[in-house]
């Protein structure tokens, strides 16, 4: 039998996705701090005397400090009014030693300090001139740029059906509405980032939704894409605008009402930090991976061990939340998963949405219970089996701190200025080597966007054991694909997912076309965890 030439699919190929240095990019959360020269305090002779604006000849220090990292700053301390000598001694204000900058000309010094925890430091600087008579001492306030985790609810803030948080009605077309994060509730002021899911219903035409803080540049990335009289939900870390609110745009071309319940949030204060994991299967009801074989039935739910979890290798105590994929397929009805705290009542707020015979996934970041569980809940009428991944946890033992930068677009596989390979094609892969020269990051948060899919099928993300060398060199292994799944698609599809990715050993991250067909990728980045 002859076949034609062309009949047969494509070997599965790797390509390597030019990235931005998400370093270079920019936490918005980093800030400069200053403290002018003409803030130091001078000692001559044992008499006490405040330099003033004009007092130019007299011995003092201007401080300036940058964020370097979640964790790090730099501090440019700049000497005037000697001769010919100072020495700076800089306490930083966490109860380290003292630093000393020895006997060093009049000018800008610049030094580099680490702290342990998230928080608020005031930093001290006393410069001393050579003959040791005449000292000044100057004060800076600085914040360290990370972000930690506190979970919160899942809790109902938004719901433009009835009213819920804004004026009831549906969000028309290119237009937004505003949500208030920082003081709504038990929820702080400060807030840098919030985690919401975000479902899309009684959409009267195809479009999506953008969020992003209030007062900022709406970007070009999207978060939820949905089609006309589609219920669609995705989970969302929202940068929050220095007024405490997040916009929530339509860019569709007809109205739709819009739900968002908040999972959490950030601050630049000490609380939980993330680990990644896996990412790994606990829960398959197929196979009676974590729970008993067979579907869940309607109303009724089901307990996951997180803590002590031997299968992720998860500590015995300790873990504030839970990242999570879960995704529904075989549902008999429509319906809807709740994912809550084990021990605590059925929430308002649901995580995912489903029709009959779908198969759809959506991440989930869950508060666990003071037992060390989960529950998840078929809110159908009907049974579904579920599926749940893990893709880390929050913890006060982890040092991964939240760093939001303003979004990114990373690859767009239709877009042949970024990307020169066509749409993803069946069984291949493509590998973003983002932090590889920064071992301290140690997770990257991405929506990740599958459009023109050819076939069913699904997307698996997942740290790459190659590194960037063995690219180069052409000495790279063809790595094994992760079991779990980021997001669920049927032929013909647009489907979205919040993915939390484990940059692994290598600091490269690798993103599957695990479907039988082409399909095009879009993947933007939120934000990453930086663990110094």
């Amino acid at each position: 039998m002859a076949f034609a030439a062309d009949s047969s699919p494509a070997a599965p190929t790797a390509h390597g996705v030019h990235t931005v240095d998400p370093t270079k990019a920019g936490a918005s959360t980093f800030s400069t701090f200053t403290s002018p020269a003409t803030k130091s305090v001078r000692t001559a002779s044992g008499s006490k005397q405040s330099l003033t604006a004009g007092e130019t000849a007299g011995l003092a220090a201007g401080l300036t400090a940058k964020h370097t990292s979640a964790y790090g700053i730099s501090l440019a301390v700049n000497v005037t009014g000697v001769n010919t000598t100072a020495n700076a001694t800089i306490n930083w204000g966490d109860g380290s030693a003292p630093q000393s900058t020895g006997y060093l000309p009049a000018g800008q010094t610049t030094l580099a300090h680490t702290y342990a925890k998230l928080g608020a430091y005031t930093i001290t600087v006393n410069v001393a001139d050579s003959d040791g008579v005449t000292t000044a001492t100057n004060t800076l306030v600085v914040t360290t740029a990370g972000s930690a985790y506190t979970a919160y609810g899942p809790t109902r803030l938004l719901d433009t059906r009835d009213g819920t948080g804004a004026p009831k009605g549906q969000i028309q077309p290119f237009t937004s509405t505003r949500v208030q994060i920082a003081g709504n509730g038990g929820i702080p002021a400060g807030v840098t980032a919030v985690v919401l899911n975000l479902t899309v219903t009684n959409a009267a035409g195809p479009g999506y939704i953008t969020a992003y803080g209030e007062g900022d540049q709406r970007p070009i990335t999207s978060n939820v894409n949905f089609v006309a009289g589609q219920t669609v939900p995705n989970l969302s870390i929202v940068p929050v605008g220095a007024n405490g609110y997040v916009d929530l745009y339509n860019g569709s071309g007809k109205p739709t009402d819009l739900i968002a319940d908040v999972a959490g949030y950030f601050t630049q204060s000490d609380s939980s930090g993330f680990t990644p994991t896996g990412p790994t299967r606990l829960v398959d009801t197929r196979e009676g991976l974590g729970t008993a074989k067979g579907q869940v039935a309607g109303g009724s739910s089901f307990a996951v061990q997180i803590n002590g979890n031997g299968t992720a290798g998860l500590p015995g105590s300790g873990i504030t939340a839970v990242a999570l994929n879960v995704t529904v397929t075989n549902p008999k009805n429509a319906g809807f998963l709740n994912v809550y705290p084990d021990g605590q009542s059925v929430p308002t707020a649901s995580n995912l949405n489903f029709t009959a015979g779908q198969t759809i996934a959506n991440s989930v970041v869950v508060p666990v219970g003071s037992d060390g569980k989960i529950r998840v809940r078929n809110g159908a009428g009907l049974p579904t089996d579920v599926i749940v991944d893990i893709v880390g946890y929050y913890s006060p033992a982890a040092k991964g701190a939240y760093l939001p930068i303003a979004p990114e677009r990373l690859l767009d596989t239709r877009d042949p200025a970024t990307w020169s390979y066509g749409p993803l094609s069946s069984g291949s892969y493509a590998y973003m080597p983002l932090s590889y020269d920064e071992p301290a990051i140690s997770g990257f948060v991405f929506n990740a966007t599958v459009t023109n899919t050819a076939t069913a099928g699904f997307l698996s993300v997942g740290p790459d054991p190659n590194s960037v060398d063995a690219y180069k060199n052409g000495t790279e292994v063809w790595p094994a694909r992760p079991t779990a799944s980021a997001l669920n698609w049927v032929k013909g599809q647009t489907v979205p997912n919040l993915v939390q990715a484990n940059t692994g050993a290598n600091g490269i991250i690798d993103f599957w076309n695990a479907s039988g067909g082409n399909t095009d990728l879009i993947v933007d980045m939120f934000g990453y965890y930086d663990t110094h």
